[in-house]
């Protein structure tokens, strides 16, 4: 966390979690920023014609979106046709998921596990952390580009050569990684709250890493934004009895909710 961000305002909690943030944009910015990218890509992206699969995501959208502690958000919840296995939640609670990661999901709760990952991303300000993150980085590039000013071009290529390693690879991967598992532990305790099964979630995270492992080469984890799939699915399996407590306690408890296929 950088010290000159706190003391210029920048320290946060996340929510749930309590880690501190540095966050140099107001959320009402990056509210502002999603509705207008949200807008763009419903324009750009085929919106799914099956209703009852659209209603499906709605419906646990609006699940989610009544636990997640976000009033000031102004929801969205939209199934787009496309083979991507993804989802996605741009701040200000803009929620789209992909119709490609459904048979992964096979029912109510696992696509649960999907959208409260990426509500999570959201509610945490994941985004706005990450532009923060970028912000600082820039600026120490500036202050290596002024300080080696007067040394010669290969030496300035040099810094700024190691200076892009160790912030790619020592930073902002791992940090991506961090964000990742803080959605997956966030998502799992607000799908136990909307009244959904928590022990769908490692489920659901070891059958995507076997379609992933015979449809790709995934890169190795310390070279990737997310934690192994495997990694995922332990971590939120050691996660499960505290998410389960929750859920017993849920006036409203859905289980597996409807199949989707």
């Amino acid at each position: 966390m950088g010290i000159a961000g706190c003391l210029l305002g920048g320290c946060k909690s996340a929510p749930m979690t309590g880690r501190k943030q540095l966050l140099l944009l107001p959320e009402s910015q990056e509210i502002a920023m999603g509705q207008q990218e949200f807008g763009q890509i419903l324009q750009e992206e085929p919106i799914s014609q099956d209703q009852r699969l659209s209603a499906m995501v709605h419906r646990v959208g609006t699940r989610l979106a009544a636990v997640a502690g976000k009033p000031n958000y102004q929801w969205d919840f939209r199934l787009l046709q496309s083979e991507t296995p993804n989802a996605f939640c741009l701040p200000g609670g803009k929620v789209a998921v992909y119709d490609g990661i459904l048979p992964v999901c096979q029912t109510e709760a696992g696509l649960a596990v999907v959208m409260s990952h990426e509500i999570s991303h959201a509610i945490a300000r994941h985004g706005g952390e990450r532009m923060s993150q970028k912000m600082g980085v820039n600026a120490v590039q500036t202050a290596l580009d002024y300080t080696f000013s007067g040394t010669s071009g290969a030496t300035q290529g040099l810094v700024r050569s190691a200076y892009g390693a160790a912030s790619q690879y020592g930073v902002i991967l791992p940090y991506s990684r961090k964000h990742e598992s803080e959605a997956d532990l966030m998502g799992i305790q607000l799908m136990a709250r909307a009244g959904y099964d928590p022990s769908e979630a490692p489920r659901f995270w070891s059958r995507f890493g076997q379609i992933a492992a015979s449809s790709s080469q995934k890169p190795p984890e310390w070279l990737s934004t997310h934690p192994s799939d495997q990694r995922r699915s332990t971590d939120l399996a050691a996660a499960l009895p505290n998410a389960d407590m929750i859920y017993q306690t849920t006036p409203a408890r859905y289980g597996m909710g409807e199949a989707i296929l």
